[in-house]
């Protein structure tokens, strides 16, 4: 579990950002998966959720994950769901103790997010579709429609996929400058001709600056190339192997 110095100066929030090790799912799931979306055995992504329950201080029921599809939709969870049948979205909120709410990631980019003063917390799953969506932007709004103020709220943005990982092609660098121009600030040029390393936590990190919040950190690790410690999404397409794992990033109001 990798802590942030931001989040671990708040004495209401527990979090992490949980890597691949210490579970019990085996193969190219090894070992901590912790996604009921991969075709990983259920009992054992379960087992890997108790786990993670257990570090942040909540019971395995009070760990949720959404159905993430890389939308700007945020949900509010006030009480717990289904964990095989949860609400459709990619962030959560919450104002409720002794509930944790998590991400699922595999080159994705998680955000977990903290008002310093007042008992409220976010997490979100950001993706390119969804930063560029505005699901930042949505989950800080969610947030202060509980009671926080962007002032005082401290982001940290996990482990996900690294630039110089991330080779893109000329169609995906031509839609994001139409959308802005400023958007080829994210970008560099490939050793393939036409094509481009693309900066996902740069953009990430830029939307939430541009929230004017108390603080941004970045934990400024590469998903694709630490295959010891995170599951990685492009890596297993590079090799085209038949699934992957997801590793989890959560937060939680001390009950």
């Amino acid at each position: 579990m990798i802590a942030a110095p931001q989040l671990g100066a708040i004495g209401h929030v527990r979090h992490g950002f949980f890597t691949r090790r210490g579970g019990r799912s085996a193969g190219i799931y090894a070992a901590l998966n912790c996604g009921y979306g991969s075709d990983d055995e259920a009992v054992k992504v379960a087992a890997n959720r108790a786990i993670v329950a257990g570090r942040l201080g909540v019971p395995a029921e009070r760990l949720l994950t959404v159905w993430q599809w890389h939308s700007a939709d945020v949900a509010v969870a006030r009480a717990p769901w289904d964990g095989l049948h949860p609400p459709k979205a990619d962030a959560m909120v919450t104002d409720v103790a002794g509930m944790a709410l998590g991400v699922l990631t595999a080159d994705c980019t998680p955000v977990l997010l903290a008002d310093r003063q007042k008992r409220v917390v976010g997490a979100a799953h950001a993706g390119w579709k969804g930063a560029l969506g505005g699901v930042i932007e949505a989950t800080v709004a969610a947030m202060e429609g509980l009671g926080a103020a962007r002032g005082r709220i401290a982001a940290v943005i996990g482990p996900s996929i690294s630039q110089a990982s991330y080779e893109v092609g000329p169609e995906f660098h031509a839609r994001f400058v139409a959308a802005d121009e400023s958007h080829g600030r994210f970008f560099a040029p490939s050793a393939r001709a036409g094509h481009f390393r693309f900066d996902l936590p740069g953009l990430v990190r830029a939307r939430l600056t541009s929230l004017g919040l108390g603080a941004v950190e970045e934990v400024a690790m590469c998903t694709y190339a630490d295959e010891a410690r995170f599951f990685s999404y492009r890596r297993t397409t590079h090799r085209g192997e038949p699934d992957y794992g997801r590793q989890i990033s959560a937060i939680a109001i001390a009950d």
